[in-house]
């Protein structure tokens, strides 16, 4: 097994497919089980705890923006070997993923976590540590209520790794979780 091509092909997934690896790897780390209700993903048996699982591929910023002048410069430009990056690189280039669709009131855990194409970061931290986490807005779109998000980028990524990362993994490691 080629382990890029695996990787490669965790990065290409449209994003709820990309978000269930993600959910099945949290569950299998951390031995969760399913969710009694749709509101949240996991279930932590050990501590009758409900979870949340967000998790976001780290891609180099689009340094412009699509409009009617540059749409077909941009589509060239958007091959993912061009724009994913690994751990160092994401310290050499502007990126942004945004940890969206969080309902703290639907969840007492968050597992969070970046997919570098060389390492995978989890962080975890409760839903009262949402509410105070830099950059947490509760107020994702106009009008919505009980719905919001943050983002991890250069400035706020040391941040999360100093208060909430819980492990980092490669990805061997995660195709053996997975075989």
């Amino acid at each position: 097994m080629n382990i890029r091509t695996f990787r490669d092909g965790i990065f290409a997934l449209h994003t709820r497919r990309f978000g269930t690896v993600a959910e099945i790897m949290v569950k299998k780390i951390f031995s969760l089980e399913k969710a009694k209700k749709n509101s949240y993903d996991k279930l932590d048996v050990t501590q009758n705890k409900r979870v949340e699982i967000k998790f976001s591929r780290v891609m180099k910023a689009n340094e412009v923006a699509i409009n009617e002048k540059t749409i077909i410069d941009q589509c060239l430009k958007a091959n993912l070997s061009d724009r994913a990056l690994t751990e160092k690189g994401a310290q050499q280039y502007p990126f942004d993923c945004n940890i969206q669709q969080i309902k703290c009131k639907e969840f007492d855990i968050l597992y969070y976590g970046l997919f570098f194409t060389d390492i995978i970061y989890i962080f975890k931290m409760t839903s009262q540590e949402v509410k105070k986490c830099v950059g947490y807005s509760d107020k994702q779109h106009r009008g919505n209520r009980g719905e919001g998000q943050f983002h991890i980028n250069n400035d706020t990524l040391p941040y999360h790794v100093k208060n909430y990362l819980i492990k980092k993994m490669d990805y061997l490691e995660l195709y053996n979780l997975f075989k």
